[in-house]
């Protein structure tokens, strides 16, 4: 794995966890969609034995759960980054990849925040990807 396929997990991480926030939206919105069973009429007599509703209650549920564990393992891996991260000696070199990785800034954001040109901050940004170690999981 490459210094930066390493860095990179953190935004895939958050992007999944963005997709599953939008799913956990929509079954919210689809519960609150589902219709009361109307009591009237025929008898059913093999009849599932929760309501529609619940069962997507409980697939909510299921979904915040994995939310929980993937922000978990966000803040862990981002963690391991930032210590990473923190032995490149150049400090300037240290601020783009925070910026970038940590902060999931874009690039003429930094440029902007570090008072620099674009082309610096590439600059930077590869020379502080070739010095990153990655830590041995």
């Amino acid at each position: 794995m490459t210094a930066k396929e390493y860095l990179q997990q953190a935004a895939d991480l958050d992007a999944q966890i963005e997709s599953y926030i939008q799913e956990k939206d929509n079954l919210r919105r689809m519960a609150c969609s589902i219709r009361s069973p109307q009591m009237g009429g025929q008898v059913q007599t093999s009849r599932e034995p929760d309501a529609a509703f619940v069962r997507v209650l409980e697939k909510i549920e299921a979904v915040e759960e994995t939310i929980v564990q993937k922000i978990d393992q966000l803040v862990d891996l981002k963690v391991e980054m930032s210590a990473a991260i923190n032995t490149l000696e150049d400090p300037k070199e240290r601020l783009v990849l925070q910026y970038r990785y940590i902060n999931c800034q874009r690039f003429e954001d930094i440029a902007n925040a570090m008072h620099t040109s674009l082309s610096s901050i590439y600059r930077l940004h590869a020379s502080a990807l070739k010095k990153l170690e990655i830590p041995a999981n």
